[in-house]
């Protein structure tokens, strides 16, 4: 119960098993009450539904303003205020640099870079109501290390976890911290179906050094530290990702040739 008595909002919650609910499933394991958001009420009316009292949800679209404001609004009025704010809301945008269109690249600024500085706005003026708190940014081991096709998400990712810095220097007197936890490549809803690509998920596991995939978990479990009152530590990226970035990402035709190889013995 290292999160009793805390009050979090999760933020990119709104799919079924997805990191974001992971996450907030772990947090009210601990102790805490719940607000996750996202853009889809179906998933998160669902999760509010197993666990009465403990979860409450609201709809958010990260790149509004007026929508981080009134998520902040939320949590104050559901459960009394916020001590851990959570942004896991994301794109994984996988395109050639050449062909990265001026849309996506603003879609990809406005979710990643905008919508998580809004996000966090929001949070500390709820924060600095109260007692202080706990920011955590997921963010990824591409926004430190190299992948293929990857430069707006690897870009945008880099410049919150320099956000979150700046946050942890200019409110650290406030009792605010804020942290990123970079993932590596992670068994997600999302990821799915890149793992039944044969051979795939075998060419990534040679590039960790503990021999296998991340999953969100492992992300919970960091996050749950981040969070706690244990945690003395404000400003870092923690790379969650089973030493993943002591290596490096497998190059493009090093995947081609591992699914090749991998669909021919099939």
């Amino acid at each position: 119960m290292k999160l009793q008595g805390k009050r979090a909002v999760v933020l990119g919650a709104a799919g079924k098993d997805n990191m974001g609910q992971v996450i907030a499933e772990r947090f009210i394991a601990e102790g805490a009450k719940v607000l996750v958001a996202g853009r889809k009420p179906e998933y998160l009316q669902a999760f509010v539904d197993r666990h009465p009292g403990q979860a409450f949800m609201a709809l958010c679209d990260i790149t509004k303003e007026a929508d981080n404001d009134a998520l902040a609004k939320s949590a104050i009025d559901q459960m009394g205020g916020v001590d851990i704010a959570v942004n896991a809301s994301g794109w994984g945008l996988l395109k050639p640099f050449l062909d990265t269109t001026e849309e996506e690249l603003q879609q990809i600024g406005d979710l990643q870079f905008k919508g998580p500085f809004l996000f966090f706005q929001s949070m500390i003026e709820a924060m600095s109501k109260g007692n202080g708190g706990s920011l955590i940014q997921i963010s990824s081991a591409t926004a430190t290390i190299m992948l293929n096709d990857h430069a707006a998400y690897m870009g945008t990712k880099a410049g919150t976890d320099h956000v979150i810095r700046c946050i942890a220097n200019e409110f650290g007197e406030k009792n605010i911290r804020a942290n990123s936890i970079s993932p590596g490549l992670t068994e997600t809803p999302m990821t799915a179906a890149n793992g039944r690509t044969p051979g795939l998920w075998e060419v990534f596991e040679k590039s960790y050094p503990l021999g296998r995939v991340g999953t969100s978990d492992d992300i919970a479990a960091a996050a749950v530290w981040l969070a706690s009152d244990e945690c003395f530590m404000t400003g870092q990226n923690l790379q969650v990702n089973g030493g993943l970035t002591l290596r490096r990402n497998p190059w493009k035709h090093e995947i081609q040739e591992a699914v090749v190889a991998a669909m021919a013995k099939q």
